[in-house]
């Protein structure tokens, strides 16, 4: 098993700690243990307990086999980091600021941005990309919703490949296959909603 990552002092406001707490959440809504992670993901035990923990920082590689392993993306783990940066109030107003946290290129199929802050039922986010070829294919428990607000897209659900333009949408129930990509080499802009975590009964792998 593999892991090459420096450990680092705890920091309860550190975005490492954040979103190794959030991996932790993933995993235990997904009845894992942390035994059965190392197993599936090639990476060691202490590894991804200090990762949980906050004393380690993954390297892409590593992020993208534990999303794949959790049934879900790299991008929905930072989702969950940033869940738990802040308590929600009743109602939020966001605007585009530079200074909002983008997910790097490399994480998933282009960059995000969270709209809403907090421990939310629904995780909405605004994602833009242009890869012109089809990228890694992501399934997880709970159900998403897209709707494309500028360029088009190539969307592929279960092997069933569509386009979708501009005020398009696509709804799929969690459990699919799915994945993205530009369908004219050109930026493309979502906004895609998934549910909060879904608990799954224990032994579930």
């Amino acid at each position: 098993m593999t892991s090459s990552v420096a450990s680092r002092p705890v920091d309860a406001d550190d975005a490492d700690t954040r979103l190794g707490a959030a991996i932790r959440r993933v995993r235990h809504a997904r009845g894992m243990t942390l035994v059965r992670l190392a197993e599936t993901t090639d990476l060691s035990h202490p590894f991804l307990s200090q990762l949980e923990r906050g004393l380690a920082q993954p390297s892409l590689s590593s992020l993208r086999r534990i999303a794949s392993a959790l049934e879900t993306s790299p991008i929905e783990l930072i989702a969950e980091a940033d869940a738990a940066a802040s308590a929600h109030p009743a109602v939020e107003v966001h605007r585009q600021a530079a200074t909002d946290e983008a997910v790097p290129e490399g994480f998933a199929a282009g960059s995000a941005r969270m709209l809403a802050r907090g421990g939310r039922p629904l995780h909405p986010m605004e994602v833009s990309g242009g890869a012109t070829e089809p990228g890694e294919i992501f399934v997880h428990a709970e159900d998403e919703f897209l709707y494309v607000i500028e360029g088009a897209i190539n969307i592929e659900v279960e092997g069933e490949r569509s386009t979708l333009e501009a005020g398009d949408s696509a709804y799929y129930a969690g459990g699919v296959h799915h994945r993205w990509w530009s369908a004219n080499g050109r930026t493309y802009r979502l906004v895609v909603v998934k549910q909060g975590l879904r608990a799954t009964g224990a032994g579930r792998w």
